[in-house]
């Protein structure tokens, strides 16, 4: 430090970098603490970086102006640059409470979802794409993953499917026995357990077991495909994702829904059966006799109606989200959850609007 007390000035010499400052800085600081400068002369300093310049800038203290400095040009702007960055506080942001956080919400929300109808569009657009390929040109098709798909998907979940129709039919038998009883008219049961089997919980148990079940499958074989960037690379060789991960599992489910309806169907009636039979005492011929008269097949094939939608749903829905999945685990747990509730939430609006819509044809 050279001069007088009215202008104090600093000489500096050497390197001021990140590697050779060591404890200059702090020394520097204590030093102007007892005696303060006005100039700073740095015409000796050979190489100065970002940390040099900030160890002189915080060292001088609050009242530094890069005008005190004196010299090379490019040192005196990065010594302006850093004492700019320096003297900026960080904003910080008030997070909305109340009434202003859930209109952030509620508007975070509706942006998400018509994000989402959008990229559902273009899935779907480029679905039906690859099924019209296929179409035109069956061979593209792979069929040894459509049959391996459809078994594993679709023929393993024939024991879960039967048991649980085989039970819901039973409650539906004997919550129609008890309360019919009370009116004398315990025989509509059967066309109770026919019309409620065929129409209705054939397909949507189905559906909702094989969205638990399938749909979640197809979301988390998907997307850590993606994470592996499997995905990528077949893009990179030519090969289109939709033609060779999406369209077989929507082939499998296609084929295998209708199969699994008709299982669900028997076990139903089975489950509706055994209840009718040992609470009711109505014997087996009684029982398919009235089915066969009263109900027919109309219900039945109202039901398996549904059955491809539900299957372009429930494949759909799995393929989207494993498709949208990012780099991360948290990403693939998200979206496996997501499919599942979606691909469920979905079934039961469908199920709904085919509910209306046969209910307005007189079907």
């Amino acid at each position: 430090m050279v001069g007088d007390g009215a202008e104090r000035t600093v000489r500096l010499t050497g390197d001021w970098t990140l590697q050779a400052l060591g404890g200059t800085g702090r020394r520097l600081r204590q030093m102007l603490e007892r005696e303060p400068a006005q100039r700073f002369d740095l015409t000796g300093v050979e190489r100065l970086d970002t940390a040099g310049a900030f160890a002189l800038v915080r060292a001088a203290g609050d009242g530094f102006d890069p005008e005190q400095v004196t010299a090379r040009p490019e040192s005196e702007r990065l010594i302006g640059l850093v004492t700019e960055a320096a003297r900026k506080k960080p904003k910080v942001k008030r997070e909305p409470r109340g009434w202003h956080e859930m209109t952030v919400r509620i508007g975070k929300g509706v942006v998400s979802t018509g994000y989402d109808a959008f990229d559902t569009l273009v899935f779907a657009g480029h679905l039906l794409i690859v099924f019209g390929k296929s179409l035109v040109n069956p061979a593209r098709i792979r069929w040894a993953s459509v049959f391996s798909l459809a078994e594993r998907a679709g023929l393993d979940a024939i024991p879960i499917v039967a048991t649980t129709s085989f039970f819901i039919g039973a409650v539906v038998g004997l919550l129609g026995a008890n309360m019919l009883r009370e009116f004398g008219a315990q025989v509509f049961a059967v066309e109770l357990i026919g019309i409620a089997v065929l129409r209705e919980f054939n397909i949507l148990i189905t559906a909702i077991l094989l969205a638990g079940r399938s749909a979640s499958a197809f979301a988390a074989e998907i997307g850590s495909m993606k994470m592996n960037q499997e995905v990528d690379a077949m893009r990179v060789l030519g090969v289109d994702p939709f033609e060779a991960l999406v369209f077989p599992r929507f082939m499998a489910l296609l084929v295998t829904i209708p199969l699994l309806t008709f299982v669900a169907t028997l076990a139903g009636l089975v489950g509706g059966l055994a209840v009718t039979w040992s609470v009711l005492d109505i014997g087996p011929n009684f029982f398919f006799q009235r089915i066969l008269e009263y109900v027919g097949p109309t219900h039945f094939w109202v039901g398996l109606s549904k059955a491809p939608v539900m299957a372009a749903v429930i494949a759909g829905v799995g393929c989207r989200q494993g498709m949208e999945v990012g780099g991360d685990v948290e990403s693939l747990g998200r979206r496996v959850t997501a499919a599942v509730v979606h691909a469920i939430f979905a079934i039961i609006m469908i199920d709904a609007a085919f509910a209306l819509l046969y209910m307005e044809l007189d079907i």
